[in-house]
């Protein structure tokens, strides 16, 4: 299975999946990358995996539209059956999914539906819970609100501040990720509506 990632950021999720999907016997491979942030970290990291990217700026378009019709272009040229957004600081369009039906994940630092949307590690602080921690799930038209895939629970220490409660949410990510990818390239992982079935257990 050929994947692309969309991000904007340090990308360090982006190197969890390239150094994963890179490993021999994979059956997911990353073939591209593409950025909305000129000059953002994660195209250093791309180029150190010997992984292709292209920039697409955003505010180089006249709508959101447009932009998702460019990047889709982009991703169709790539091949990839499978569209990983990590830490992709845009809500994509409608007609962006549907170039890409039931193909697209995103990776979320909260147990959705908790916690929606941006700052999730700090909602989940504020709200005084005892457990937080990761989902992938697959995007629809909502924020944070698609079919969840798999999820993995991180406690909510007593001393905890958001850069610590962040970081063990980050280690989190970077090993749940790349597992689902895998799996969905296998075939083990099937969405019927919003109802996602497993074959094996991430």
């Amino acid at each position: 299975m050929r994947v692309a990632v969309l991000a904007s950021g340090s990308g360090s999720n982006f190197g969890a999946l390239a150094s994963a999907l890179q490993q021999p016997g994979s059956a997911a491979q990353l073939v591209h990358l593409v950025c909305n942030v000129p000059g953002a970290k994660v195209l250093e990291r791309a180029a150190a995996a010997g992984v292709p990217a292209t920039v697409v700026d955003h505010r180089s378009f006249s709508s959101r539209e447009a932009f998702d019709a460019r990047v889709a272009e982009v991703v169709r040229q790539t091949g990839a059956d499978l569209v990983c957004l990590a830490g992709y600081l845009r809500l994509v369009t409608p007609a962006f999914l549907r170039a890409f039906p039931g193909r697209v994940i995103n990776l979320h630092p909260a147990l959705l539906p908790s916690f929606p949307g941006l700052h999730a590690v700090r909602q989940a602080l504020d709200a005084g819970v005892r457990i937080t921690g990761v989902t992938v799930h697959f995007v629809d038209e909502g924020t944070d609100t698609g079919p969840v895939i798999a999820q993995a629970a991180v406690p909510v220490l007593p001393d905890d501040d958001e850069a610590s409660l962040g970081a063990r949410v980050h280690a989190q990510e970077h090993l749940l990720y790349p597992r689902v990818v895998d799996a969905i390239a296998r075939g083990s992982v099937q969405l019927h509506g919003r109802r996602v079935t497993l074959k094996e257990w991430i």
